[in-house]
């Protein structure tokens, strides 16, 4: 066979490869690339004088204002979200871990079990914690009667924000992780034991190493919407508590200041981006860069 013989088949591959990415294309530049473009030149636009009207400019402005006037809802933001990934990592390893190594027949069950709040709304589940949380909540008199809450009461502080963050996104953490668990042999973890290494040595040499691609992606995936999210802190905390999300959603549907909402997105995009890349970078996870 010729050089060019050869040539044809391989460019006619190479043209139904690409025709075959055409649509996701497509969709991300529809539906993702532009609304992002169109969202950076509404955080310049300038104001007119009237509430609510605006034209196109480059008024950087927006950003210095945004970060001045809203640096502690960025930070609350990202110390809620950090808090809250922590502990769904605390909650959600043992479970994942149960479900892929030792619930055998009762495996699909505990699946349906975890995946199960996402057939009730994202809001509806966090009004349900309003209700577990209030101050006449057996939670809450069982810890007063323990004398463990300072202020009394768990609604409308920051341990009710971060509750109910950890709660609404443990799911994302501990599927990530059941796909992890599930690919390891169990053989390695056996030939640990039968090399005399306590159950302690196996897990931190051989289980934890094996399973931190999921450990990456259950943190990304927790991290990421929890700081963005402003339902919870709307919802079960005070005005002390609110998040970067609420200063979105305020500026944007009450003030009307799209300008301030759009730089606002922004910021946090770009603080989200820049920690996910180092988070990701001193993980060491190439299967996730």
């Amino acid at each position: 066979m010729t050089i060019a013989a050869a040539v044809g088949p391989a460019r006619r591959r190479a043209r139904i490869a690409y025709l075959l990415l055409l649509p996701g294309v497509a969709w991300l530049a529809i539906f993702f690339i532009i609304p992002l473009i169109s969202l950076f030149f509404t955080s310049l636009q300038v104001s007119t004088g009237s509430s609510g009207k605006y034209k196109a400019g480059f008024n950087w402005r927006n950003y210095v204002e945004a970060l001045s006037e809203y640096w502690e809802f960025f930070l609350r933001a990202l110390i809620y979200a950090g808090i809250a990934t922590v502990l769904a990592l605390v909650i959600a390893y043992p479970l994942a871990y149960f479900i892929a190594l030792k619930a055998g027949r009762w495996r699909a069950l505990m699946l349906v079990l975890v995946v199960a709040p996402f057939f009730a709304s994202f809001l509806l589940r966090t009004y349900a914690w309003k209700t577990i949380l209030a101050d006449d909540a057996v939670i809450t008199q069982t810890l007063n009667a323990l004398h463990l809450l300072p202020d009394g009461r768990i609604l409308n502080t920051s341990i009710a924000v971060i509750a109910g963050l950890t709660y609404n996104f443990l799911p994302f953490m501990i599927l990530p992780l059941y796909a992890a668990l599930d690919k390891i042999d169990p053989r390695l973890i056996e030939a640990g034991s039968d090399l005399y290494a306590s159950p302690f040595t196996t897990f931190r040499k051989v289980t934890w190493p094996l399973s931190m691609p999921g450990v990456v992606a259950g943190t990304l995936l927790t991290f990421i919407p929890a700081a963005g999210d402003y339902i919870n802190a709307e919802l079960l905390g005070s005005t002390k508590d609110k998040m970067i999300g609420n200063a979105i959603q305020t500026n944007f549907i009450e003030f009307r200041d799209y300008p301030m909402a759009s730089a606002l997105s922004f910021i946090l995009m770009a603080s989200i981006l820049i920690i996910v890349t180092v988070y990701i970078r001193r993980a060491g996870t190439e299967e996730l860069v």
